[in-house]
């Protein structure tokens, strides 16, 4: 009991630690493990482990095959929820280059690192492959907070972060079968029986998956499952399709819950943000447990088999040889820059995934004595160690000297979609400024990405924002929505996030009523206009007008002018190189110079 309370405990320490310090949490869960598994070994006088999952066959946290079985039942719902991510809109969406990577990077991957296993190390052919397919996955739990703190131009941000969301779940799927072709080989001798006992394991997986996905689906749409059972009737029905998908086909199990998960993830089903939601909270818990458990599990004679020179150059190879290539062949023709491209190369972390489905396998292998099988777990763990730590100590300084690293974020990002948002954006757009608009309001959303532009329905409560690694280039925050308290809240908890060059919200109409010099200082265009103000202007004359100025005092004639209207509203400055300052962020050393424009919402007056 005390053991698996101090699991639980040190791997919610571990997350809260990984959270605090910006790192993949992966890294201290499988530092934390080895420390109270292996590595304890060294300081305990009778050579025992702080924490024992299995010892000696029999004893131990998890005796016998119950560490097996518990990891298949855990993976099953990490995987489930992994397939929930895959959407097809966002394969259609994302573009050739990050398709390529998915497709023909990841063929590179899993056919060089094959090579490279098979003759560094002397495994087996299904061995050397079943390598390479797990350590084609990247994950956005790697990639997300190594790119977090690092502003790079969207493009580049955008193609780590699909990569890893879409390669996540096919990484996966591709690791599965490889696995599944080596255990029916173990008893048919790849004969021809092998490959019939195969296709039953794929059809039967797959059948019941795409069956188990529709079942549930069909029960959500018909109110079957009321809504407070929901996220625990999914639970439960996952692992009821595992297990009975193992009955019917020995290890079609997970290949039915990916399945699963993928089917139902592109269902129009509109509870699938809290069943999703949910999963992740219990994959965060089963996370925390298996990496301290796994890493606890191997042994010093086990790291022992990988400390040579072997290992060093298999990381190599993966490394610097395989990730190149994979990029570079895969955005050949797209519009990313050689520097680019060379960042890209560098930034390719191992994540959950593979480790966890590693040791799945490897305990599996191990048990029905696979030759080559205990170097697996530790293979692909040094693979995730080894790449976690090169990136998150190095990605910044390689961002640097390649280039890529943005000296200033001077994105503007809006909180709210609304007429008079979407027209603003607009403008920005035209005029060379990168645009992101934010808000819970579908309709909303819809509408700004007909008018070509970047704009996503989003949650300003959650943490969503702050975890997207396209916005790192974001300098600016508006709030703009037509509720005060959300303005405020939005300057409150992502000023420091995105207002590196100001955050401004709109003023609510009990401040538009107070006197001038109490007006709010982050206060938006003149801190004279509320939301509904804007929205009767944009309704009535929605138009930006520009008017070129001679002199400071021309500036100040015609910014009270507009001040004095009741359908203009001033909101920009653009300078002479035609850079674009928000009114409220122009400090008192800027100077008017003859050919800057003030830029105004409204009916025209000048």
């Amino acid at each position: 009991m005390l053991e698996f309370a101090g699991i639980v405990v040190l791997g919610i320490f571990a997350q809260w630690f990984a959270w605090k310090s910006k790192i993949p949490a992966i890294l201290p869960l499988i530092l934390i493990g080895l420390a109270v598994g292996p590595f304890s070994t060294l300081f305990i006088e009778n050579g025992s482990k702080l924490i024992e999952p299995v010892w000696n066959g029999t004893e131990g946290l998890f005796p016998g095959e119950r560490l097996f079985n518990f990891v298949s039942l855990a993976i099953s719902i990490i995987l489930f929820e992994g397939g929930l991510t895959l959407k097809k809109e966002e394969i259609l969406n994302v573009g050739p280059s990050i398709v390529k990577l998915i497709t023909l990077g990841a063929a590179v991957t899993f056919f060089g690192g094959g090579l490279a296993a098979h003759y560094i190390f002397n495994l087996s052919w299904q061995i050397s492959f079943l390598f390479s397919a797990l350590i084609i996955v990247t994950g956005p739990t790697v990639i997300a907070p190594i790119l977090r703190n690092i502003p790079l131009k969207k493009n580049i941000a955008a193609v780590l972060k699909w990569e890893g969301i879409l390669i996540d779940p096919i990484g996966a799927l591709v690791a599965v079968l490889v696995f599944e072709f080596i255990i029916v080989g173990e008893g048919y001798n790849y004969t021809k029986d092998a490959l019939i006992e195969f296709g039953k394991i794929i059809i039967i997986g797959a059948s019941i998956g795409f069956t188990a996905a529709y079942g549930l689906f069909y029960s959500i749409k018909h109110k079957l499952i009321p809504h407070y059972l929901l996220n625990v009737i999914t639970l439960a029905w996952v692992l009821a399709i595992f297990v009975l998908s193992d009955l019917f086909a020995h290890e079609s199990g997970l290949l039915a819950v990916v399945i699963m998960g993928m089917v139902l993830g592109n269902m129009k089903v509109k509870e699938l943000k809290d069943i999703l939601y949910f999963k992740e909270s219990l994959s965060i818990l089963l996370i925390s447990i298996l990496f301290i458990l796994l890493a606890a599990n191997i042994n010093i004679k086990d790291l022992l088999l990988i400390y040579n020179w072997k290992t060093l150059a298999l990381f190599g190879i993966v490394i610097l040889v395989l990730r190149p290539i994979s990029v570079f062949l895969s955005t050949s023709h797209s519009d990313l820059k050689r520097n680019e491209k060379i960042f890209i190369s560098w930034v390719g972390p191992r994540g959950i995934v593979a480790a966890s489905i590693a040791s799945l396998f490897g305990l599996k292998l191990v048990m029905i004595g696979e030759p080559g099988a205990e170097l697996i777990t530790p293979l692909v763990f040094m693979i995730v160690l080894g790449t976690v730590l090169l990136n998150a100590t190095t990605a910044r300084f390689v961002a640097k000297i390649t280039r890529v690293f943005l000296d200033s974020s001077n994105g503007i990002l809006i909180i709210g979609a609304s007429n008079f948002a979407r027209l603003m954006a607009m403008y920005l757009k035209k005029n060379n400024r990168r645009v992101v608009l934010v808000d819970s309001n579908v309709s909303n959303i819809e509408q700004a990405k007909l008018l070509g532009l970047d704009a996503f329905e989003g949650d300003v409560y959650s943490d969503e924002l702050v975890e997207n690694v396209e916005l790192n280039d974001i300098g600016f925050l508006l709030a703009l929505t037509g509720s005060p308290t959300v303005n405020q809240n939005v300057l409150d908890k992502y000023k420091t996030s995105f207002g590196e060059q100001g955050a401004f919200r709109l003023i609510s109409s009990e401040e538009m009523k107070q006197h001038t010099t109490i007006k709010p200082e982050k206060g938006l265009f003149c801190s004279t206009e509320d939301f509904i103000n804007l929205s009767e202007v944009v309704r009535d004359y929605p138009f930006m007008n520009e008017v070129s100025l001679t002199s400071e005092e021309h500036f100040q004639k015609l910014f009270k002018k507009l001040q004095s209207e009741k359908f203009a509203i001033p909101l920009f400055l653009k300078d002479n190189k035609d850079v674009i300052h928000l009114i409220p962020s122009i400090t008192e050393s800027y100077k008017i110079e003859k050919g800057n424009e003030l830029v105004y919402l409204g009916k025209t007056i000048v």
